[in-house]
C-alpha cells in the first residue's frame, strides 16, 4: 500500500511538472533580448496598434529597465498614449521621462509631445474641419500647450520642434484672445458692462498683437456708450480709428482661419 502510494505521488509530481511553465531564467526558455522586444513595439506602433504597442513597451521597460532601449521605449509610449487619444497618460509619460532622463537627446520631443497632447492634435483638425470653434473650449488645456511650446521654445530654441512650436503658440494666443472676447460679448449681451469692459481689456493687455484687439475695442465701445461714458467712449473709437477702423466683430460668429489651413 505504502508503495502505491509513492509511485501515485511520484507519477503526480511528474504531470505537474510537465504541464507547469518554465520559470523565468530557465536555460531551457527563450530569452528575448530589449531589442527583440523594442522592434515588436515599434511594429505594431508603426501599424497603429497603439495598445499592443504600449503593453510591449511596458514589458521591455520592466525586464529591461536600463539602457537606450528603454528610454526610447518610454518616449515612444507616450507618443502611442497620445495617437491614442489619452492626453494625461501621455503628458504623464513626457513629464516620467523628462525627469528620468533629462539628457537624453530626444527631451526636447517629450516637451513638444506635452502640447500636442494639451492642444489635443489630430482633435483639434477635427473640430476646425465640423465648425467646432475652440475658443469656446475651456481655455486650461490650451493655456496648458501653449505654455509647453513655450518652454520647449525657450530651453531649445535650435530644436527642430521650435519652428512647428511657434506657429502652435501664435494660434493659442489667437484662440485664447478670442475666448475671452466670445466672454466678453456674452457680458456684453447681458447687460453686464463693467464685466464687458474687464474682459475686453484683458483682451487687449495679454494679447496686444491678436487680431481680437479690434473686436474688443468695440466692445469698450459699446459697453461705455451704454453707461454714458462718452469721453472713454470716444477714446476708444479713436485708438480704433487710428488702428484700422471698424473689423467684422467676432461677437458675430463670424468663422476664424482654421489652424490647419493656418499651420503648413
Amino acid at each position: 500500500m505504502r508503495h502505491s502510494l509513492a509511485v501515485f505521488l511520484l507519477l503526480t509530481l511528474a504531470a505537474c511538472s510537465v504541464f507547469e511553465p518554465l520559470p523565468e531564467g530557465d536555460p531551457n526558455t527563450k530569452a528575448v533580448s530589449a531589442e527583440e522586444l523594442y522592434q515588436e513595439a515599434k511594429s505594431n506602433l508603426n501599424d497603429g496598434e497603439y495598445s499592443t504597442s504600449i503593453k510591449r513597451y511596458e514589458r521591455l521597460q520592466a525586464r529591461y529597465p536600463y539602457g537606450n532601449f528603454a528610454q526610447q521605449a518610454m518616449l515612444e509610449m507616450a507618443y502611442a498614449y497620445y495617437r491614442q487619444g489619452e492626453p494625461a497618460p501621455a503628458i504623464a509619460t513626457a513629464d516620467r521621462f523628462i525627469k528620468q532622463f533629462p539628457n537624453n537627446p530626444h527631451v526636447d520631443y517629450a516637451y513638444y509631445l506635452k502640447g500636442l497632447a494639451n492642444f489635443e492634435g489630430e482633435n483639434s483638425i477635427l473640430n476646425s474641419i465640423s465648425g467646432q470653434d475652440p475658443s469656446e473650449r475651456d481655455s486650461h488645456t490650451l493655456q496648458e500647450s501653449f505654455d509647453n511650446f513655450k518652454e520647449l521654445v525657450t530651453r531649445y530654441p535650435n530644436s527642430r520642434y521650435t519652428p512647428d512650436s511657434k506657429v502652435r503658440m501664435q494660434y493659442l494666443i489667437n484662440t485664447l484672445a478670442k475666448h475671452d472676447l466670445n466672454i466678453a460679448g456674452y457680458y456684453l449681451r447681458r447687460g453686464a458692462y463693467i464685466a464687458a469692459v474687464n474682459r475686453a481689456q484683458d483682451v487687449l493687455t495679454k494679447y496686444p498683437n491678436s487680431p481680437a484687439t479690434h473686436d474688443a475695442l468695440d466692445v469698450l465701445i459699446q459697453a461705455y456708450d451704454a453707461m454714458g461714458l462718452t469721453q472713454l467712449r470716444d477714446d476708444a473709437q479713436l485708438i480704433l480709428t487710428q488702428n484700422g477702423g471698424a473689423t467684422v466683430s467676432l461677437l458675430s460668429n463670424q468663422p476664424e482661419k482654421a489652424w490647419w489651413q493656418f499651420w503648413k
